[in-house]
């Protein structure tokens, strides 16, 4: 019997505010979840259901927030945003790319945060964006 490779053991998620189904496609160079909506040049994924949670629940747009697995379909690298100077190791297993990420499937009962921690991350944001630090690094 054949080992699975590390990358193939891997599960990434994807949160966001979009009603997708298996076999839908997220793709860069569409209007960015966050912030001034901007096209990204890239589509993020995550290992952690915690980050995933995070996008789910900031996303702009109307409707529920929710959770994905995905899969790249092409390479990833850390995703600056979340790593380097401000997380050293990339603790929060966070991930972009330039490919597509193809839909899985969704969980239906991930756990979100709290309204008082959700309350405090979007006031964080908003003070970042007042002083100017809102900047997603593309």
């Amino acid at each position: 019997m054949k080992s699975e490779s590390r990358e193939a053991a891997r599960v990434f998620y994807h949160g966001t505010k979009a009603d997708l189904k298996p076999g839908d496609f997220l793709t860069p160079g569409r209007p960015s979840n966050y912030g001034p909506r901007k096209n990204a040049g890239f589509v993020y994924l995550t290992e952690t259901m915690g980050a995933a949670a995070w996008g789910a629940e900031l996303a702009v747009g109307e409707g529920r927030g929710r959770v994905y697995v995905v899969e790249p379909t092409g390479g990833i690298e850390d995703d600056p945003n979340l790593t380097d100077k401000k997380f050293p190791g990339n603790p929060t297993k966070s991930y972009r790319s330039r490919q597509p990420l193809k839909i899985i499937g969704e969980i239906a009962d991930w756990q979100g945060h709290s309204q008082e921690e959700i309350k405090a991350m979007r006031d964080g944001l908003e003070e970042l964006s007042r002083q100017g630090l809102d900047v997603i690094i593309e």
